[in-house]
């Protein structure tokens, strides 16, 4: 009995010196040789992003923001954050993606009615941008690599239980690569408010306030043009795959805001390949006919090789999929 109680006692002070250790840990801050090394981190918790081990409280350096026009996932919340080394700071290359310096992190953190399901961070290394996703345990204590990506049944905000899918490394990678270069696509300066960008600014993190930020609207705005709200979402979650160097440049389409070419977009554009996911429709936008339009068709479907985009969704954006019609809808035939 005293030998089993001491064996208690000791496994209870290894608990305990654990946990001492990893608050200490989350005290120091960002861990800049990890995020710049060449290890693959077991644990979000080792770069030192948050000062909590719950990833509720930022660490200096490390900024939340939001999109005007957010990446549909499914209807997860998702909470943003950069991290820009002490002493460096981000570059405005105009109303694209800003410029980040090696070291820099981007973290971007999945949940469903207030539970982490998710945590992506893509890394700037000094060969470039490496994407790892996290996975969080059911306790919220802790988010473990998941290199071979993973499961989450859960419900939607919608009511719709799916199985949610964790991205693997290299489906990260097949989302963020533009001729064969892993690189971020949220962050660009025409979908981050003025303000933010301002502050960024002023607080030194931002070389200069960028022209053309801020150009896309605010999601939800209903005051805002038809037009706008479905370029801004096209451009975000399409664009990264449909455009020149992108995994899609194939098909032609190039989807990005500043593409002002209409057949560019779609518009009266035949499919490289019209095979299923064409549903017998002859070109990708026909104006005044959503219900002839390809994008539409795609977009209005869950099933494997129609639906589009291809990952990242297990639900019909219905909110989106109604913009499109009214957008097409009111195009001069």
């Amino acid at each position: 009995m005293r030998g089993g109680l001491s064996l208690i006692l000791c496994a209870a002070g290894s608990l305990a010196a654990s946990v001492m250790a990893q608050a200490s840990a989350l005290d120091e801050g960002v861990h800049d040789e990890v995020i710049s090394g060449d290890a693959l981190p077991r644990d979000l918790a080792e770069f030192g992003f948050f000062t909590d081990a719950a990833a509720r409280d930022a660490a200096p350096g490390v900024h939340a923001y939001e999109l005007n026009t957010p990446l549909f996932s499914d209807g997860a919340e998702k909470l943003r954050y950069i991290y820009v080394p002490e002493g460096e700071q981000l570059g405005a290359g105009g109303e694209g993606l800003l410029q980040f310096p090696v070291g820099s992190a981007i973290i971007k953190t999945f949940a469903f009615a207030g539970q982490f399901i998710e945590t992506r961070v893509l890394l700037h290394r000094a060969d470039g941008w490496l994407a790892l996703p996290y996975r969080w345990n059911e306790e919220q204590t802790e988010a473990k690599l998941a290199l071979a990506g993973g499961r989450v049944d859960l419900t939607t905000p919608q009511g719709e239980a799916i199985s949610y899918r964790i991205p693997n490394k290299n489906q990260c990678k097949s989302c963020h690569s533009v001729d064969g270069q892993v690189i971020p696509i949220g962050p660009k300066a025409r979908n981050l408010s003025g303000e933010w960008l301002t502050q960024m600014h002023s607080e030194g993190w931002l070389d200069q306030t960028p022209e053309g930020a801020d150009a896309m609207p605010q999601w939800h705005d209903a005051s805002a043009s038809i037009q706008s709200r479905a370029r801004a979402y096209l451009d975000v979650n399409c664009a990264h795959c449909h455009r020149p160097g992108g995994g899609a440049s194939n098909s032609g389409l190039d989807l990005r805001w500043e593409q002002d070419d209409p057949f560019a977009i779609g518009v009266n554009k035949p499919p490289v390949a019209a095979g299923r996911g064409a549903g017998g429709m002859l070109v990708s936008i026909a104006p005044g006919e959503p219900e002839k339009s390809i994008l539409v068709h795609r977009m209005d479907s869950v099933e494997p090789g129609v639906a589009m985009p291809e990952l990242g969704r297990s639900t019909i954006d219905e909110d989106a999929v109604a913009v499109m019609r009214e957008w097409i809808a009111g195009m001069d035939r």
